[in-house]
């Protein structure tokens, strides 16, 4: 018999909206059911490695944590019948942390009349406030947006955008990619993202970032340049992108008051559902020219310190725009204009002289691999 899911369950290597599973309670604790194809595992929870807490933007789920083996779940529960067959069966330990939750939400719920009924003038001055300053009001929302959020946001997205698309796992193009992203990753001081770069099978010539981390490098990129570096310099410049939360950027000024009022209030399923609403719009966002200017310098200082070539970030971006602007997909959303091509120039010349250190890879033997990679080869 197939069960109804009446939670969500968040954690580590689960979806970003959560993975829908059925709860079941018993006297000693709850078993947590997952449908079948999910990530979950099936499992018991005693009442003891539980703990209780208020959630949910309308502060109605009962919200309760535990470790599973080594990672951290947080299940939240909606269905009013459950919350009270699960606040009739928790033991006495648990009855306090239960009271708090219960004053939590009556506090909670006195204050949302009192957001509410002021609701209408903070719309309106929120929104001259974004139409007369649209980036001071973009700039304070993303701020306020964790790095947890930002995860969550871009992992939903990506996993939408190449749900049709032929991800490679393995082969020299990936262990080339994983070379390039490693030598940079290793040079970002305090680098507070798990980056994850990912290799799409497409003869489209363009690479691009998601909020959070999430970068793709299409293989149609890699057969253009002419060497390692060329691609680690794109690589570089997309990894910027997200350094400086830029997608992040562009996604709350798309979304406008939605999203502000999203993260006024702490709605962060809510700004997933948004940003998966955008979808491919993530994906051939257009960054503004300030934005494209900041990902080239910082782009090509990382490269000197990772003691890339960072010449071949310029040649690359200069030799396309030159022979290819008509056709080359990159350049829809990175376009290269002469200033932007000096003002990297000039970056360049500006930097310590550095010998750079060869990859171990061969650049002919990553694009031939990749030639025999193609369907019908």
């Amino acid at each position: 018999m197939t069960l109804t899911p009446n939670a969500l369950c968040f954690g580590d290597g689960l979806p970003g909206a959560g993975a829908p599973c059925h709860v079941v309670l018993s006297a000693d604790g709850l078993r947590l059911i997952p449908p079948e194809g999910s990530p979950l595992v099936e499992e018991s929870i005693a009442f003891s490695a539980l703990s209780v807490a208020a959630g949910g933007l309308d502060h109605d789920h009962l919200v309760l944590s535990w470790t599973s083996g080594t990672l951290p779940r947080t299940l939240y529960l909606k269905d009013p019948a459950l919350i009270v067959a699960f606040r009739r069966t928790a033991p006495p330990e648990l009855t306090d942390s239960l009271e708090r939750a219960a004053e939590h939400v009556r506090r909670a719920r006195h204050n949302h009349r009192w957001l509410w009924g002021s609701a209408a003038g903070m719309v309106v001055g929120l929104g001259l406030l974004i139409w007369f300053g649209s980036d001071l009001i973009v700039d304070w929302a993303v701020a306020r947006i964790p790095i947890e959020w930002e995860q969550k946001l871009g992992e939903a997205v990506y996993q939408d955008a190449l749900s049709k698309d032929t991800v490679l796992k393995e082969g020299a193009a990936v262990g080339a990619v994983l070379e390039m992203t490693q030598r940079l990753t290793d040079k970002i001081p305090h680098n507070p993202y798990k980056f994850q770069v990912s290799v799409v099978q497409s003869p489209v010539v363009n690479a691009f970032a998601l909020p959070g981390g999430y970068v793709v490098v299409y293989t149609g990129l890699m057969k253009k340049a002419e060497s390692g570096e060329e691609v680690a310099g794109v690589l570089s410049h997309e990894l910027n992108h997200v350094l400086q939360r830029h997608g992040l950027e562009r996604m709350v000024k798309m979304l406008g008051l939605a999203a502000v009022v999203s993260i006024v209030v702490g709605d962060q399923q809510g700004l997933i559902g948004l940003a998966k609403e955008l979808g491919l719009n993530l994906v051939t966002l257009k960054f503004g020219r300030e934005q494209e200017t900041e990902a080239d310098v910082t782009g090509i200082r990382l490269l000197s310190d990772a003691r890339i070539a960072p010449d071949g970030m310029i040649g690359f971006f200069e030799r396309l725009s030159e022979k290819d602007k008509a056709r080359v997909e990159l350049f829809s959303t990175h376009p290269m204009s002469a200033a932007r091509a000096d003002r990297l120039k000039a970056e360049l010349a500006a930097l310590p002289k550095r010998s750079p250190e060869p990859f171990t890879f061969d650049w002919k033997t990553v694009q031939e691999s990749l030639a025999k990679a193609e369907p019908g080869k």
